[in-house]
């Protein structure tokens, strides 16, 4: 699904419902995760949490490979949008149950723009890059078709760069400090629908992740061969009808 994002301004917009940090590491079949581990168990935790540039205390990733540093150091996932999943499983989502960090209430998380930036408390936070499903995430939820189908809504949460460490709690406001004019959004990104736009992001966000660039070459080499397959169909096509006249029966 790919909405377009409305005009946003600067200010209060949202609240922290919850942080989340580790609960358990999980064990993972060898068909799921080489890895054979799992963070993805977060839930809520009481107090102030502190904030550092590669994730919060008590949290941390297993695949390394694949998740975490300083471009995915915090994942920010809206309630709004957990809340429209759970009446679609027909089951209460609860704050961490999409490995996220932060739960919030308010903010267009999936629609936020790369670049934008959140002060929470005395944490400051830029959006950097959409969440993309992976199998973990499939055995995680037990549902079938995970992956294909939180795809295919394309609500993906964000994760966040720390720009300035501090400590978050549960109920501290989200003020929106910074919206870059490109307008590029997190969902923009992550569903690729105008690749050419896309491309500008990498000359407007020069600090954005190699994981960023790779994916606006991912999005511009299938439009390119999509563009390319429906040439090639045209030709065809344009030379079935300007058939010449084989001199067959009338």
């Amino acid at each position: 699904m790919n909405r377009p994002a409305a005009p946003r301004d600067t200010g209060v917009a949202g609240e922290v419902l919850a942080v989340c940090v580790l609960y358990a590491e999980l064990e993972l079949p060898a068909k799921v995760s080489r890895v054979g581990r799992t963070a993805i168990d977060k839930r809520p935790v009481t107090g102030r949490v502190a904030v550092r540039a590669v994730g919060l205390d008590g949290d941390h990733v297993c695949d390394t490979t694949h998740h975490g540093g300083v471009h995915q150091a915090v994942y920010a996932y809206s309630d709004e949008d957990a809340r429209g999943w759970g009446e679609r499983l027909r089951r209460t989502l609860a704050p961490g149950w999409f490995g996220e960090n932060l739960r919030l209430s308010g903010l267009p998380v999936s629609d936020a723009v790369i670049g934008e930036r959140w002060r929470i408390g005395d944490t400051v936070l830029e959006v950097s890059a959409p969440r993309v499903p992976c199998a973990t995430f499939g055995h995680w939820s037990g549902e079938r078709q995970w992956v294909k189908r939180f795809t295919l809504q394309a609500d993906t949460g964000a994760y966040l760069r720390v720009l300035t460490e501090g400590t978050i709690g549960a109920g501290d406001p989200v003020r929106v400090d910074h919206i870059p004019a490109h307008g590029i959004t997190v969902r923009d990104l992550f569903t690729g629908a105008d690749p050419d736009r896309l491309a500008h992001l990498l000359t407007s966000e020069p600090t954005v992740s190699d994981d960023v660039r790779m994916q606006v070459a991912r999005h511009t080499r299938r439009a390119a061969g999509r563009a390319a397959s429906s040439a090639a169909r045209g030709t065809r096509s344009g030379t079935a009808a300007t058939a010449p006249d084989n001199g067959g029966p009338r």
